[in-house]
């Protein structure tokens, strides 16, 4: 009896070391890529904060951010470092993962879960890079520009015109942007768009694990547009046209999701009818077809039942 216990326990005993050494790698990993990371952080931060400096020297300001504390600037790298060193690192740390849990999946399940590992991490990277250079720089002129047309508005509102301000008759507001604030929005544009850029690779990965349908997404296509607009509204700050661009581009990728899905189950359906497994009475015939083709033969059949009737 003790033999059995002692021989069940093994394995287990074996994955727990096999995944002690997976992640002892991936943390070596991860702080090499950290120092390496902070190395090189005074010039990601400048990467950074580019989209302010372009929007100030637009408006003809100086491009100048300040820290209000000792220690601020020191957290902001280390921030970066840390981001930056997961990042570098993911290779790594996705490749141990792999080699953990690949010994445990059939050779068909590796070859469909293998693409999404290469996949998401250049998804991320496509939302990521729209952030930056597309999104940031509209959110930034947007809340700076907010400042001077308010007074503007006002004074037009009141009859004043607007060149009567002098520099003695109102006090003028200067954008003076801190470190870690203007960090932290613009790791906000890119976490959240790197992150809904993963729309398509989770649903593709979903559907050909069968959890769901190209049919199933498209029935549900009028709730996904109010979730999407409440995923908007949550992530991004409260502008107008930072909340319509996420909406549209996350929209667009679920649209596209619903287009690889279908690709996947056509696929599975031509190879489960070369292999001679595709059952009829389970899968149902045209079981893959688009919502607008059963419309349409629904349609010729209520008409033909018609004809019949007159007859």
């Amino acid at each position: 009896m003790s033999d059995s216990v002692e021989d069940s326990s093994a394995p287990l005993i074996e994955h727990l070391t096999e995944l002690r050494t997976r992640l002892i790698r991936s943390v070596i990993a991860f702080l090499v890529g950290m120092v390496l990371v902070f190395i090189v952080a005074e010039p990601i931060l400048n990467f950074l904060a580019q989209p302010i400096a372009d929007v100030l020297r637009a408006r003809g300001e100086n491009p100048q951010l300040i820290f209000t504390a000792p220690q601020e600037k020191f957290f902001v790298l280390i921030r970066i470092s840390v981001i930056g060193g997961f990042a570098v690192s993911f290779p790594v740390i996705a490749y141990q993962l792999w080699r953990f849990i690949a010994p445990g999946l059939y050779k068909n399940e590796q070859n469909a879960f293998l693409p999404f590992i290469f996949a998401s991490p250049v998804m991320f990277l496509l939302g990521a890079t729209f952030a930056h250079y597309v999104v940031t720089p509209l959110a930034m002129n947007f809340f700076i520009g907010f400042s001077d047309a308010i007074p503007t508005l006002a004074r037009m509102l009141t009859g004043e015109g607007v060149g009567e301000v002098t520099e003695d008759s109102e006090l003028r507001t200067v954008f003076l942007g801190s470190v870690r604030e203007s960090l932290n929005l613009s790791l906000k544009f890119i976490l959240a768009f790197g992150l809904c850029f993963q729309l398509p690779v989770l649903l593709t990965l979903m559907g050909k694990a069968g959890l769901v349908s190209a049919r199933g997404l498209k029935g549900v296509r009028k709730y996904a547009v109010v979730g999407i607009l409440l995923v908007a509204a949550l992530v991004t700050p409260p502008d107008v046209v930072t909340q319509l661009i996420l909406f549209t581009v996350v929209y667009g990728l679920y649209e596209v999701s619903i287009l690889l899905v279908s690709r996947v189950e056509k696929q599975r359906e031509a190879y489960l009818k070369a292999e001679g497994l595709w059952d009829e009475d389970i899968h149902g015939d045209g079981a893959f077809e688009d919502d607008d083709d059963e419309d349409e033969r629904d349609g010729r059949g209520t008409k033909d039942d018609g004809k019949a009737a007159d007859e």
